[in-house]
C-alpha cells in the first residue's frame, strides 16, 4: 500500500511538471542569484582597486614565505626539531 501511494505521488508530480503547472518552473533559484551577485561585487571591487589588491596579496605572501617568519624562542623556526 505504501509503495502504491509513493508511485501515485511520483506520477502526479511528473504529469504536473510535463503539463507546465510546476510552481518553481522558470524561477531562478536563490543560490544562483547569490552566486551571480557575488561575482558582480568582486568585479566591481577588482576593477578600480586591482593594483592595490595585487600589491597587498604580494606583500602578504612575501611576509609569509620570508625566512624570519614564525621564529620560536631559541632561534628555531616552526617545525624544526631540537638537536
Amino acid at each position: 500500500m505504501r509503495s502504491y501511494a509513493y508511485l501515485t505521488a511520483a506520477l502526479s508530480a511528473l504529469t504536473a511538471r510535463v503539463r507546465g503547472r510546476d510552481p518553481e518552473r522558470c524561477d531562478v533559484p536563490g543560490w544562483v542569484m547569490i552566486t551571480v551577485m557575488t561575482a558582480e561585487l568582486v568585479l566591481a571591487m577588482l576593477v578600480p582597486f586591482r593594483t592595490a589588491i595585487v600589491d597587498a596579496v604580494n606583500t602578504a605572501l612575501d611576509y609569509v614565505t620570508s625566512s624570519g617568519w614564525r621564529t620560536r624562542p631559541g632561534g628555531r623556526r616552526a617545525g624544526e626539531c631540537r638537536r
